[in-house]
């Protein structure tokens, strides 16, 4: 006996969501989906808006193989994405681990794997070690919620964050009217000769200067509005434009505009997209999906109904003998894929048997039926 489900169990996984085995194969999970949807449908009788889109959810994630993959592997979170942002592996972009995060990190530690080849360079910044070495400022990673018809079409959003930005009065020199003068430490080398005791011996190598961090130049005067660091705590308008087709718990990268830090590079902003559900409809690839009950007469008689797309109303013709399931395709009402281009919108007809019938109907019925219909 199938399960039913109930508010309780909405959070339960995708597969008793969908009353499937996690051995299931694609066809079963789509014939399923089918039948839960087919009841559970906003415009059905006994259509549930919640229990709709807790299945959709099911559906759109066990009918990709990589998010079902995630899903098997690691649960909800790894199939919407929370583990970082899909192929780019541990650092999220471009695939390996990202060495950044060592940098500038919790209390102060500092990790430059120049650092320890330098020990093999010998003096004068020669070697692996070099002079300068360019921090790099912290990730910061937010989360922003979209609408369905949004990632269908796309959207620019502006949001607000609170970072440490450079100095826009010092323009990040840390100086009073943009005025520096030559590092009084490194004599404007940006590093300075170190005695190091390694298993070697003693080996002079060069490090970055402390005093002026790398830059060669100190501020004549300190800056009045960051103090001299070149960096101050504000709140920043950033404006992204989310893609058009982007799937829930996607990832975009903005490059350099997370932390900024003094004399060096800022990190990266990550943003995670959420998308909120859009009832009666599940987006596959460019494509998108919805369902339309139809009277058994305008099955097999045919007609012309109006159904609310993405882009308003529009009609559509009901060809005569459809049958219970068929899909109709509208052009061009999928999701944009280029300005020119898009996906296709796929009606599946829901025919409707009466439970109740009146006299009248029934004995058209019973007519129709003496005449082999």
């Amino acid at each position: 006996m199938i399960p039913k489900i109930t508010d309780k169990n909405m959070d339960e996984d995708y597969y008793k969501l969908l009353d499937v085995d996690k051995s299931a194969s694609d066809a079963e999970i789509k014939k399923a989906f089918r039948a839960k949807a087919q009841k559970y449908h906003p415009d059905k009788p006994t259509g549930d808006e919640k229990k709709f889109k807790a299945i959709n959810e099911a559906y759109s994630t066990l009918s990709d193989k990589q998010k079902r993959q995630q899903y098997d592997s690691f649960g909800k979170g790894g199939a919407q994405g929370g583990f970082g942002g899909g192929a780019g592996g541990f650092g999220g972009q471009g695939g390996g681990f990202d060495f950044s995060g060592f940098q500038q990190g919790a209390g102060g530690f500092e990790f430059d794997i120049n650092d320890i080849f330098s020990q093999f360079g010998g003096g004068g910044g020669g070697g692996f070690g070099g002079g300068r070495r360019q921090s790099r400022g912290q990730d910061i990673s937010v989360s922003i919620t979209i609408t369905f018809k949004e990632s269908v079409f796309g959207v620019q959003k502006e949001f607000e964050i609170d970072k440490n930005s450079t100095c826009d009065e010092c323009d990040g020199t840390g100086a009073e009217d943009k005025k520096t003068k030559t590092c009084t430490e490194c004599k404007g080398a940006g590093s300075v000769a170190r005695v190091q005791n390694t298993f070697m011996g003693q080996v002079q190598t060069q490090v970055t200067c402390p005093t002026c961090r790398g830059a060669g130049t100190i501020p004549e005067k300190n800056c009045h509005a960051c103090g001299g660091d070149g960096v101050r705590r504000k709140k920043e308008k950033i404006k992204v434009r989310i893609p058009a087709g982007i799937e829930d718990g996607q990832q975009l990268r903005l490059s350099e505009r997370g932390e900024a830090v003094a004399q060096g590079r800022a990190g990266d902003l990550y943003i995670q997209v959420r998308v909120t559900p859009q009832d009666g409809y599940i987006k596959v690839g460019s494509h998108l999906q919805t369902m339309m009950s139809i009277s058994m007469t305008e099955a097999a008689l045919g007609a012309t109904k109006k159904i609310e797309t993405l882009d308003g109303v529009v009609n559509i013709k009901i060809p005569a003998g459809s049958k219970h399931g068929s899909k109709l395709r509208v052009k061009g009402k999928g999701v944009v894929i280029t300005e020119n281009r898009r996906g296709d919108l796929y009606v599946e007809l829901l025919i409707e048997v009466p439970k109740k019938l009146t006299k009248e109907q029934k004995q058209a019925l019973e007519s129709a039926q003496k005449l082999g219909l």
